[in-house]
């Protein structure tokens, strides 16, 4: 079949289906974008397949059979999706421990800037170095240790403006953004 007559059969076979296939997807799909998906991904496999397509009334068929596997692999996909956020959000809840407005380095730190605040996590939290931080920021490893210097002077700075008696505290944070214990 030449590429005139296989898009003159598909074309056939789409004025001739769709209309049948969007109602039985309609009935099935809940969000107007699962419906386009599902639709789109049947036809497209119409067109991957179209050899395969049966002559005559057997293609809608055909076409029923594919629309009920993407609906049935859309479907597991979602399930997988909302399995996946709530096993997200369950872990999440477990990192975020309570702050006390007592807690001055936790305040220190959000007084910072986010470029501040990037650093320090990807040191602290993330455990990479600098010429890795410097691969994420894409500067050269000078800026980045530089940068990462004056961060740690700002929360210092911070930690000891909430409280004069943590300037020892300021240090041992310092220390800590550091990867140093």
């Amino acid at each position: 079949m030449g590429p005139s007559e296989a898009e003159q059969r598909f074309e056939e076979i789409y004025m001739a289906h769709y209309p049948a296939i969007a109602s039985y997807v309609r009935r099935r799909a809940g969000s107007p974008d699962d419906i386009a998906d599902v639709i789109a991904e049947t036809f497209t496999t119409a067109w991957r397949r179209l050899n395969a397509v049966p002559k005559g009334d057997e293609a809608k068929l055909w076409l029923y059979g594919v629309a009920r596997r993407v609906l049935a692999n859309h479907f597991r996909a979602e399930e997988r999706r909302i399995a996946l956020a709530v096993r997200l959000r369950e872990e999440v809840t477990t990192w975020s421990e309570p702050v006390t407005a007592h807690d001055s380095a936790h305040q220190a730190f959000q007084r910072l800037t986010d470029d501040d605040k990037e650093l320090l996590s990807l040191v602290a939290w993330e455990g990479l170095s600098g010429p890795e931080i410097a691969k994420v920021l894409g500067c050269s490893r000078g800026a980045a240790r530089l940068r990462l210097h004056r961060a740690r002077k700002r929360l210092a700075k911070e930690l000891a403006a909430l409280d004069p008696d943590l300037n020892d505290y300021g240090h041992r944070a310092v220390s800590l953004a550091k990867g140093q214990s």
